[in-house]
């Protein structure tokens, strides 16, 4: 009985395949693209090179000579999504490729052109996010082995070797890891309509457990990733070119736009997975905080920024409402309220390690004679010190976001 009632579809309202979320991968794309059509070649070779080219100075002069390649010949959602992996992570070489003190002002046509489309398509900003870092970039290396750490790989790289290939893959198995709790989301508010206590406490119980799963998940990543060379390597690559004082007046998009266009970078606060959480257990973030959390979901693919509004309109504020007024659902409710704020105590604890006692050490780095420029040879930016690749004052964000989590418990 049990196993049926599992697979019964949610109410249409969150009905997870209309917003491109999967049942088995998530917000993560399903078995994405590693090859792109043979007209973009040109394009693939480069990505293909981007460490060497980077590390060797050479990116920069080898995008010039890069045909503009129309995107007309793009179709379907996977050929677009690596497309713009592609294009993204070409930009963030040519962009940084000589540290933050070698910064460039216009990103050339044959680059931001078919850029620009190929986003507009996806309606995704011109700049590499999560959507591009994470959700559309792994693959299997057995095609019939498990999503793990081992039987993973990345498509396209940047510098930073293992470490790099380390971050994005411990992101991606956070994001597997809340596949369960999507799906309980799903089912949360499907109970809620229903009336089905049941039903909710078991999707409540199922969030938690998921939540607890991520953190399980993201904690890996201290056997993965070495904080001198997240912060001194592969940081400014996931760097943007909005609130960001080494580029303080964005980048020119040639054959776009006349004016400096300026995009914030990668940042964790653009994963569906929490803002899900947030909608569904309605917790209410500070004003500065929410309105730079709601422009992230700027980053985030078209549809699963859909998911959320229809989370938001399918009235989580009910869910609160049912679960305060039942001993039973307030302790379930509660459990995972607490496994988010655990979770964003985590993360907390996580930046402090991989930037503020990485910056420390690369402060006193810098101190010493003979300290290397740009990426290439390690030295580390100064410019996003306190702040987060997305443009936030790190610490302060991160601690009020668990705060106001907490504040979101329902007190007996």
């Amino acid at each position: 009985m049990e196993s049926s009632e599992d697979t019964e579809e949610p109410p249409l309202p969150l009905a997870l395949s209309s917003f491109q979320v999967s049942e088995e991968f998530g917000f993560l794309l399903p078995h994405p693209l590693t090859e792109l059509p043979a007209p973009y070649g040109p394009w693939m070779e480069l990505a293909r090179q981007l460490p060497q080219l980077i590390c060797s100075h050479q990116l920069r002069s080898q995008v010039h000579q890069m045909p503009q390649l129309s995107t007309q010949h793009l179709q379907g959602r996977e050929e677009l999504h690596l497309a713009h992996l592609v294009l993204s992570f070409i930009t963030m070489g040519y962009v940084w490729q000589e540290g933050e003190e070698g910064t460039v002002q216009v990103l050339p046509r044959n680059l931001a052109v078919p850029y620009w489309e190929v986003s507009q398509a996806l309606g995704l900003p011109p700049i590499l996010s999560h959507a591009d870092f994470v959700l559309a970039n792994w693959r299997r290396k057995d095609p019939n082995g498990p999503l793990e750490m081992e039987n993973l790989d990345t498509i396209i790289s940047l510098p930073g070797g293992e470490s790099l290939r380390g971050f994005i893959l411990v992101t991606l198995l956070v994001e597997k890891a809340a596949v369960p709790g999507i799906k309980a989301i799903a089912g949360a508010v499907g109970a809620v309509l229903r009336g089905d206590g049941q039903r909710l406490h078991r999707a409540l119980q199922e969030l938690a457990g998921a939540i607890g799963a991520m953190g399980e998940a993201l904690r890996r990543m201290h056997d993965y990733v070495d904080p001198e060379i997240f912060y001194s390597v592969i940081r400014i690559f996931l760097s943007g070119w909005k609130d960001n004082p080494a580029m303080p007046h964005g980048l020119i998009y040639e054959g776009v736009s006349p004016e400096p266009l300026a995009f914030s970078g990668g940042s964790a606060a653009q994963s569906s997975v929490l803002h899900a959480c947030d909608e569904l257990l309605s917790i209410c973030h500070r004003q500065d905080t929410a309105a730079f959390l709601l422009r992230m979901r700027d980053y985030m693919p078209r549809p699963h920024r859909a998911f959320l509004r229809a989370l938001r309109a399918a009235g989580p504020r009910e869910l609160r409402a049912v679960a305060a007024g039942d001993a039973r659902l307030r302790a379930a409710f509660n459990r995972c309220v607490g496994a988010l704020t655990d979770f964003r105590t985590l993360h907390i604890a996580i930046v402090t390690k991989y930037i503020a006692t990485a910056a420390a050490k690369a402060r006193a780095g810098r101190a010493q004679p003979g300290a290397g420029s740009g990426p290439a040879a390690g030295r580390p930016p100064a410019a996003l010190e306190a702040k987060g690749t997305g443009g936030s004052h790190i610490f302060s964000f991160l601690k009020s976001i668990r705060d106001t989590t907490r504040e979101g418990m329902i007190s007996v």
